[in-house]
């Protein structure tokens, strides 16, 4: 055998090339794409549902899906990237020129996922550390990564999620929640004007990467007390270029592989 063709690295294909496809993917498609025998594609799928790194999508018959704890792997990897303290200083250079916390998140499901956060020395604030997560429909964060999905993502995202109100300012109306992402959309910026938590106020910027994918949002929240929309909105130039700054340390992490092909 191969040292590059084991069982392990098969699967490790199998799994990688689930993840590249972005969506459920038939075994019929899968025994069409991926050079494995039928009856090697039927065994290794059922050991990686097993393991619960793959899930057969509800509704489609015999059609497999990246799982929970692949996801939750993929997660993990990101919130220990090497480049995590290039991120992190890019937004401490943000908090020390807006005199905000400020926090680097990206969707996972329906929900946003903390990677960094940089807190502020005000002792009035909020604090969640990496890893944490937040709604998407009330968060600033949230918005904008909703509404740089697909369309057809979007909406199927919007329809699956619980709308729960946390303030009376939480949109809670589908329909809504639409016409204000395709506003997100249509500026770049999106506002959480307390509708998370009453009394903070947050707006916050895509990162896109080369291809103009929303890959991660940077945000800035204060409280009203201190900083009212009005003023926070004025961070927004700072906020977008902190957005440009970030994208180049995820073009980093995708350039690593080659590199390191490069050396071996």
């Amino acid at each position: 055998m191969n040292a590059a063709d084991t069982p392990t690295l098969r699967a490790f294909a199998l799994i990688e090339h689930l993840v590249n496809a972005g969506e459920a993917v038939s075994l019929a498609k899968l025994a069409r794409d991926v050079d494995l025998p039928k009856a090697s594609l039927h065994r290794m799928l059922a050991s990686l549902e097993a393991g619960g790194l793959v899930v057969r999508e509800p509704g489609q018959r015999n059609a497999y899906a990246v799982g929970p704890r692949l996801a939750r792997l993929g997660l993990g990897i990101v919130l220990q990237s090497g480049t995590r303290a290039l991120r992190h200083a890019v937004l401490a250079r943000l908090v020390a020129d807006l005199g905000e916390t400020c926090n680097l998140t990206m969707l996972h499901e329906a929900e946003v996922v903390y990677l960094d956060r940089v807190e502020s020395a005000w002792p009035l604030r909020l604090e969640l550390k990496p890893g944490s997560r937040v709604p998407a429909h009330c968060s600033a964060s949230g918005k904008v990564l909703l509404a740089l999905q697909p369309h057809d993502v979007r909406r199927a995202l919007v329809r699956a999620m619980h709308l729960e109100r946390f303030t009376p300012n939480t949109i809670t109306d589908p329909e809504l929640l639409e016409s204000e992402l395709d506003r997100v959309a249509h500026k770049g910026l999106a506002i959480d004007n307390e509708e998370f938590v009453a009394g903070i106020v947050c707006i916050a910027a895509p990162i896109v990467d080369a291809e103009g994918a929303c890959i991660a949002a940077v945000a800035v929240h204060a409280p009203v007390s201190r900083s009212p929309l009005s003023r926070t909105l004025g961070f927004a130039p700072r906020l977008q270029q902190a957005a440009v700054d970030l994208a180049a340390t995820f073009r980093h992490d995708a350039a690593q592989p080659s590199e390191a092909a490069a050396l071996g």
